[in-house]
Order: structure tokens, then C-alpha cells, then sequence
């Protein structure tokens, strides 16, 4: 899995808490670097059928200097539609409100801070993803008559009953 995240000593904490239930980690430092890496992977790639992605997940901080989370998940998704992303935020309304707004789509969040054993078990918990794809359709179909604050707390109620951690 790809991690972006500028905190040195959250950086660690992914790494040792992921590599102990033997994930392979790259850790990179903003959202520049991931896309970066995000990319080389990608090529790699190149030969294989679109349904393949570089990585398990992508854990995206939100906030990071030179690219943020939102903007490197952009990209990533203009690389691949189908990538599994994961943003770490404290701010978790305003996340799920950007990612709804600037992806048109919601991806998983993780509410910082948190314990290691709340990201491997979001992480490994893959049935999230089916589940996230009819939230996703419901985003589609969502009743527009609603206010943004309405839908983003249905949503968001919504996701935390899925991931059922993180929050």
C-alpha cells in the first residue's frame, strides 16, 4: 500500500503497524512524491488489463504541504478510477464534503488521531469497498432538494455504519 503523510511519526506508526501484519508499505511525504511513485507504478502496469490498480489502498493525509490529500486523490484517480483511497483527517465532515464535491465521489475516512489497530483493521476490512459502491450510486441518485449539510451528514452517518471503525 501507498501512504502520504508529512508527520514523521505518523509515518512510522504506519509503517509499523502495517508491516506487523506483513502489508508492504511505501511511505511518501506529501502528495507530489505519491503521485510521483503513484505513476512509475501505474506504468508498470501498462500491459495489464484496467481492472488491475499498483496498490491494495492509498492512504492520502489530507492536509500536507505542496499537494494535498484532495489533490493527489484527483490524480490518482484520473490514473485510475478504481483505486482504493483512504483519507486520514481530523476534519472528517469537511473531508467527506470535498471528496463529494471535487471527486464526485465518497472514499473511506479515517478521523485522526487514531490507533494503529483502527487503520489495519479499516484497511483489511475489504468488504467496505463493495458497500462504498452503493453509496456511491446512492450519491448519484441523491435527492437534490436536500441542503449539502443534510446530504454530508447522511453520508457520513452512512459511511460510519460501513467501516464500523475510524471514526
Amino acid at each position: 500500500m501507498l501512504v502520504a503523510e508529512d508527520d514523521a511519526d505518523m509515518a512510522k506508526m504506519y509503517r509499523v503497524a502495517l508491516e506487523a501484519k506483513h502489508h508492504t508499505v511505501v511511505i511518501t511525504g506529501d502528495g507530489e512524491e505519491c503521485i510521483r511513485v503513484y505513476r512509475e507504478e501505474v506504468k508498470k502496469l501498462d500491459k495489464k488489463p484496467s481492472r488491475y490498480v499498483p496498490f491494495d489502498v492509498v492512504v492520502l493525509d489530507y492536509r500536507m504541504p505542496k499537494m494535498d490529500g484532495l489533490e493527489a486523490a484527483k490524480k490518482i484517480l484520473e490514473m485510475n478510477r478504481a483505486q482504493r483511497l483512504i483519507f486520514a483527517s481530523a476534519f472528517v465532515k469537511e473531508t467527506l464534503r470535498d471528496s463529494v464535491r471535487e471527486l464526485d465521489q465518497v472514499v473511506e475516512l479515517l478521523q485522526k488521531p487514531f490507533e494503529p489497530k483502527i487503520l489495519v483493521e479499516l484497511i483489511e476490512n475489504t468488504a467496505i469497498v463493495k458497500e462504498l459502491e452503493e453509496i456511491n450510486k446512492m450519491l448519484a441518485d441523491m435527492n437534490h432538494a436536500k441542503s449539502d449539510d443534510e446530504q454530508i451528514n447522511e453520508l457520513l452517518n452512512v459511511l460510519k455504519r460501513i467501516q464500523k471503525v475510524g471514526f
